[in-house]
């Protein structure tokens, strides 16, 4: 499956960093948030990545295309004009960066993405949080559930909105940024259908949390998996220091690639 990744936002509450980056490459430990995510989902075997590049797309092309030198240690021989790679630390992934829009709305990057997602299944997260969920997992949720789109649940600490989920799975209300601690949230690491581009009627203004996931819920097309683990956005520069701190200390709880 192929794994999209919305990374084209501007991400406000974090300027102190993305005046000059998109919120994905802000690093953690010396490494973009993108890539940290990315290493997630590598580690069960996900390799074939969409990006939805926005604001500064140019920056997240630059990355990847110079991937291969910049961790890699480089002879260059000045007088034959030739560069020698040695110690190569690349990954095993395909990238396509697709550029889509500065101003789009979450489910508008998403629908612009359709042709190259095909008409397959595949598995769609935000480029700003992190967590020691299972992917294996979350897929078998859904498909045990059988539902056009499965979502993470997680439990943070309150300033998000939050989804009630029945005895089965099945998602029965979804309400975005509602202040509420211990209840159950949106944290990404979505399965998808192709049958969710079929909600996405607003074009570039669709935002995917609001009238497709509510339509979802009308439709009982929108599932949950209760994911009780590790799980954290980076809003903002105390979330980056944090995260920063547990990957500096070696307790970074989603670095599941290290724990091999």
């Amino acid at each position: 499956m192929k794994v999209a990744i919305l990374a084209g936002g501007l991400g406000t509450r974090l300027s102190e960093e993305t005046e000059l980056r998109p919120k994905p490459m802000v690093e953690i430990g010396g490494k973009p948030i993108l890539w940290h995510i990315m290493k997630i989902y590598s580690h069960y075997g996900f390799n074939e990545f969409v990006i939805l590049t926005g604001y500064k797309s140019h920056v997240i092309k630059d990355f990847f295309i110079n991937y291969y030198a910049r961790y890699s240690d480089v002879t260059v021989d000045m007088a034959n004009n030739s560069v020698e790679y040695s110690n190569v630390r690349a990954e095993p992934w395909r990238v396509t960066m697709l550029y889509t829009g500065a101003d789009t709305m979450t489910g508008g990057r998403l629908l612009r993405a359709r042709e190259l997602l095909g008409g397959e299944r595949f598995l769609l997260t935000y480029g700003d949080g992190v967590s020691d969920v299972d992917i294996n997992e979350v897929v078998r949720s859904h498909e045990a559930a059988g539902k056009a789109v499965t979502l993470t649940a997680v439990r943070p600490t309150g300033r998000f909105g939050t989804i009630t989920i029945s005895g089965d799975g099945v998602v029965k209300s979804f309400c975005e940024k509602q202040d509420s601690a211990g209840v159950w949230i949106n944290g990404g690491f979505f399965v998808m259908e192709p049958a969710i581009f079929g909600y996405l009627t607003d074009g570039d203004a669709t935002v995917l949390e609001r009238g497709p996931f509510e339509r979802l819920v009308e439709d009982g097309q929108l599932n949950a998996h209760k994911h009780g683990g590790f799980w954290r956005p980076m809003d903002t520069l105390h979330d980056k220091n944090e995260l920063t701190g547990m990957w500096v200390k070696g307790v970074a709880p989603w670095a599941l690639w290290e724990k091999r």
